[in-house]
């Protein structure tokens, strides 16, 4: 198993020392930085070129919805998985918009922080309970009308639900007798068609247009 490389970000001393105990206690797992600013956090990232990092969402100066869009943009093979004392709907969106991958709550458990970077490492995105009823009381608005899944094929819409539901590659791949490889391939179609930049925003859109209305068409 691949050892994912993390890179730590707060400005809070304290939050990074306790995170940086629970890291310590997850296998295959090891912190290769910390950070306490936006600016450090990208400075970094430039020398580590992390797999994951987790990002404070809230810091003095540039905020970590700003360094996340960056460091997204300019090594996009590194995961942002953001950390926050806030359930705002506001901050919910932008955080996901700038491609962040996951959004858990300060205090989180080991347990739940040992979900956060598996659901990373299967390719899956990751947000709070919490969070996620906010997402989706977000979502689960009229969308625009007309067939906003036009340009799908079946499967691909299949496998849009099935992202929608949190379900990694692996499990995809078994629900469909294909191989990860494929099931890799359907989901970057799908993002390249629904012109979104990564599996929260795609499944954001399938919730918010109501995919479940339209699994019997297309090809």
């Amino acid at each position: 198993m691949k050892t994912l490389r993390v890179l730590l970000v707060d400005d809070h001393e304290l939050v990074r020392m306790g995170l940086r105990f629970a890291l310590d206690d997850i296998e295959a797992v090891r912190l290769v930085g910390e950070a306490g600013s936006a600016d450090e956090a990208i400075a970094q990232c430039r020398v580590l070129q992390p797999d994951v990092v987790i990002m404070d969402i809230k810091m003095p100066g540039k905020s970590g919805i700003e360094a996340c869009r960056e460091i997204v943009t300019q090594w996009p093979t590194t995961n942002v998985i953001m950390l926050t004392s806030f359930v705002d709907d506001n901050l919910i969106v932008s955080a996901i918009q700038a491609g962040a991958v996951g959004y858990v709550l300060k205090g989180v458990s080991t347990h739940e922080l040992v979900r956060a970077l598996h659901a990373v490492r299967e390719g899956t995105a990751l947000l709070d309970p919490a969070v996620t009823r906010r997402v989706l009381a977000i979502m689960r608005q009229p969308g625009p009308k007309g067939n906003p899944f036009a340009e799908l094929t079946r499967r691909e819409r299949e496998v849009l639900w099935y992202m929608a539901q949190g379900k990694s590659n692996t499990e995809m791949a078994q629900a469909f007798v294909l191989s990860e490889k494929t099931i890799r391939n359907h989901v970057s179609t799908i993002l390249a068609k629904l012109d979104v930049s990564n599996r929260v925003e795609a499944a954001m859109y399938a919730v918010q247009h109501h995919i479940q209305d339209y699994l019997a068409t297309g090809e």
